[in-house]
């Protein structure tokens, strides 16, 4: 539960987004005082403040005072606060404890078996496809937590705590939550990613690492048997160790390609064709899943919600075919790894919208799997840098920060039997809101075609 030296003095929430919103009226329903605060000052925002302050809370927008958080009892961060920003070196230098509104709410759901996925790709599929068999075998809700959408303190809010709960979080929550300590842990894969927010890989991986900080013998974790940073990152943690593969079939959860069969804990799950998902990859994720809930799970049910599940938005979603063009959404590939997985998953000629705002990847490793593709179209701030790693190893055309042009060009290059893919392995804040949005943009130019 939350600490009682907590309650000496006001607890800082940083951040007014939905995470941090949810954080205050829980440290408030817990009759803690709480000073929040946010960098912006928008209608929105003064809105939010007004309903906050009705609730007790101390509610400042446009500023943060640093002297007021340097003296607070705790400060609750948002995911989006880096550890080099002044309110958070403010509290740091205080010795002020910190955490992630996860964090929080994890404390206040003591009796709730926590599901928690982390991982660079695959991390929100696989969590939404364990919240859909946790509802599917009647062990819990069929919504994830946490990074997915809803923030954790929010299920924490409500009347009655869920005995099961899945929940994505990423690596930012996972750097500030001492106190979580996962029923399960799965970790999906790793690969560079963030090298815009940490200053080296190694950084960014000690982070992931994070998930078992609480290990015990009671732990169970699955983790990614075809990826050795996996692997060691989760070796010698105490607890129950499984694996799956889409590889070979030395693992707990594994990809019969010849028979076309998902194999869980020695024995045929579902038919491959009966998972409506493209790519190995997401074979990988929904046998992480059926991993993650504990082995006398009804088999049949977990198949059936296995069955049932369809794609995310903006994660290799089918859009629609035009004239014989298959157009796929995967805007929430922010990485080159996550790129090269969605290239990978189409079996047709590709048309890469490729670009967006610059990560750090290493775009020349896409190189190979595109050679026999239709072709790139390069955009967005990162287009330039695009194009010097891929020209002349891959066909490719430059366009720039007007997206209806892009996708005008895509459809003069794409022919019948193709597919044209956004997944542009970059951030989209060059150009868009979010990576919500600009999937949004993209199905609307495509549904007006």
């Amino acid at each position: 539960m939350i600490p009682e030296a907590w309650r000496r003095s006001e607890v800082a929430v940083v951040g007014l987004a939905k995470s941090g919103q949810a954080a205050c009226r829980l440290l408030r329903r817990h009759a803690l005082a709480v000073y929040a605060s946010d960098a912006q000052d928008t209608p929105d925002l003064r809105a939010v403040a007004g309903q906050l302050a009705a609730e007790g809370c101390a509610v400042e927008l446009g500023r943060h005072d640093l002297a007021r958080i340097a003296g607070a009892s705790a400060a609750v961060l948002s995911p989006g606060v880096a550890s080099a920003s002044a309110p958070y070196a403010a509290a740091a230098r205080a010795l002020v404890p910190i955490v992630a509104e996860l964090d929080l709410a994890a404390r206040c759901l003591p009796d709730t078996k926590l599901i928690v996925t982390t991982g660079t790709k695959g991390k929100s599929t696989t969590a939404a496809l364990i919240a859909t068999l946790l509802e599917s075998t009647g062990l819990g809700p069929g919504a994830a937590a946490g990074n997915i959408g809803t923030p954790l303190a929010e299920v924490a809010l409500q009347p009655h705590a869920p005995a099961w709960l899945a929940v994505e979080a990423s690596s930012f929550q996972l750097h500030d939550a001492p106190a979580l300590a996962p029923a399960v842990g799965v970790l999906t894969n790793l690969s560079p990613d963030h090298l815009d927010r940490y200053a080296s890989l190694d950084e960014y991986y000690a982070d992931k690492a994070l998930l078992f900080r609480n290990a015990s013998e009671r732990s169970r974790w699955v983790t990614n048997g075809d990826d050795p940073d996996a692997a060691k990152l989760a070796g010698g943690r105490p607890g129950a160790h499984e694996r799956f593969s889409v590889a070979v079939r030395f693992a707990d959860a594994w990809y019969d390609r010849a028979a076309g069969w998902l194999v869980v804990r020695g024995m045929p799950l579902i038919r491959r064709t009966d998972l409506h998902l493209l790519g190995d990859h997401n074979v990988g994720n929904a046998l992480a899943a059926a991993l993650s809930l504990p082995p006398e799970t009804d088999r049949g049910r977990v198949a059936a919600g296995l069955q049932a599940f369809r794609a995310l938005a903006h994660r290799l979603e089918l859009v629609r075919e035009v004239n014989g063009v298959l157009w796929i959404n995967d805007s929430k590939s922010t990485t080159v790894a996550s790129t090269l997985a969605a290239v990978n998953s189409v079996d047709r000629p590709v048309v890469l919208l490729l670009g967006g705002k610059d990560k750090g990847g290493n775009f020349a490793q896409l190189a190979e799997a595109l050679r026999t593709s239709r072709g790139v179209i390069a955009y967005g701030d990162a287009g330039e840098r695009v194009e010097g790693e891929l020209k002349g190893r891959v066909a490719l055309v430059r366009e720039g920060h007007d997206f209806a042009a892009v996708i005008a060009r895509a459809r003069a290059l794409a022919r019948a039997g193709d597919a044209v893919v956004l997944s542009p392995a970059c951030a989209s804040f060059d150009m868009f809101a979010s990576a919500e949005d600009r999937g949004r943009q993209f199905r609307a130019l495509v549904e007006a075609l």
